[in-house]
């Protein structure tokens, strides 16, 4: 790996950290810095603390996809600002988790309408549990709660482009959404995605890593390999390396199932390192090798053997 892509890798890494602490820990995000990267024409993701953003810009409206943080909104506003002086007329969220959502009120309140899946607004609207975090996540607010909401998917006819948002079923949790846009050639995963990181799959909210791997095949099929893929967390990226992601999910849960049907523990299972090999490029983000052995193995192994 190039330190270029080591480092950049060390940064949305820190970002994603900086935003988990900052909401269990009460810190403020004072310093985070919104950073503008245009993929396309028209077309930017801008990366600070929390998922990444998707913003197409043209003659129609201002279209964006996720919001990271609620503290974050006004240094996102101003970043828009720099690229387009029309307001966000739509937001897409990708799932429903804070990291995603929190700019949902922002943007709701500055006039914007909010798209999501069914599941988003079912799940922001009342009381989550995240079992992996320990935490206790409350309603939003109802001015963040998306006001259109789709049982398998929309087409936004848009700023030139064909963009459609479709559901994949419980893969990060029960409410993704990929988004495409046909024509600039680019899909945003959201979190069933983590580019350089091993993936965190909310089990607690109906994710599955059958189902993260199911989309990873989805997209491929879907890429070319021109088309730009903007992850969840982390650079973004190509079809090439959305393959090698998949192919390494699959090799480790093939072998977490393996021991699960053979009646090991989970004690036995973390100890035998079935992602060994894949640990120094995947496992020093968030999810750290044991605990994504352990989050595996807490989704095939039956409840009473745990």
């Amino acid at each position: 790996m190039s330190a270029g892509r080591l480092n950049y890798l060390q940064s949305a890494v820190a970002g994603f950290l900086l935003g988990l602490c900052s909401l269990a820990m009460g810190q403020d995000f004072e310093n985070a810095v919104i950073k503008t990267e245009m993929i396309a024409p028209n077309l930017y993701v801008l990366y600070g603390v929390g998922g990444n953003i998707g913003v197409s810009v043209g003659d129609d409206a201002v279209f964006v996809i996720d919001d990271q943080y609620a503290p974050m909104a006004p240094k996102i506003a101003a970043a828009i600002k720099q690229i387009t002086d029309k307001p966000v007329k739509f937001v897409v969220n990708t799932h429903w988790h804070g990291d995603h959502t929190g700019g949902n009120e922002a943007m709701g309140t500055a006039g914007a309408l909010i798209v999501a899946h069914d599941n988003v607004r079912k799940r922001m609207s009342s009381d989550q549990f995240i079992k992996l975090l320990d935490w206790k996540v409350a309603p939003s607010p109802k001015l963040a709660l998306p006001t259109v909401t789709f049982a398998n998917d929309v087409t936004f006819h848009i700023n030139g482009d064909e963009v459609f948002a479709f559901h994949v079923a419980n893969a990060h949790t029960d409410g993704d959404t990929i988004v495409q846009f046909r024509k600039a050639n680019v899909i945003h995963m959201g979190d069933t995605f983590f580019n350089g990181l091993y993936p965190f799959i909310d089990s607690s909210s109906g994710g599955n890593p059958d189902g993260v791997i199911a989309v990873a095949n989805r997209v491929l099929a879907l890429a070319d390999d021109n088309t730009k893929i903007i992850p969840g967390h982390g650079p973004v990226t190509n079809k090439a390396e959305l393959k090698v992601y998949r192919d390494m999910l699959v090799t480790v849960t093939m072998r977490v199932k393996a021991m699960v049907k053979q009646g090991k523990s989970m004690k036995e299972i973390i100890a035998a390192k079935p992602s060994a090999e894949f640990d120094e490029r995947w496992g020093k983000g968030f999810i750290p090798p044991e605990r994504m052995i352990a989050m595996l193995v807490g989704a095939y192994m039956p409840a009473k053997a745990k």
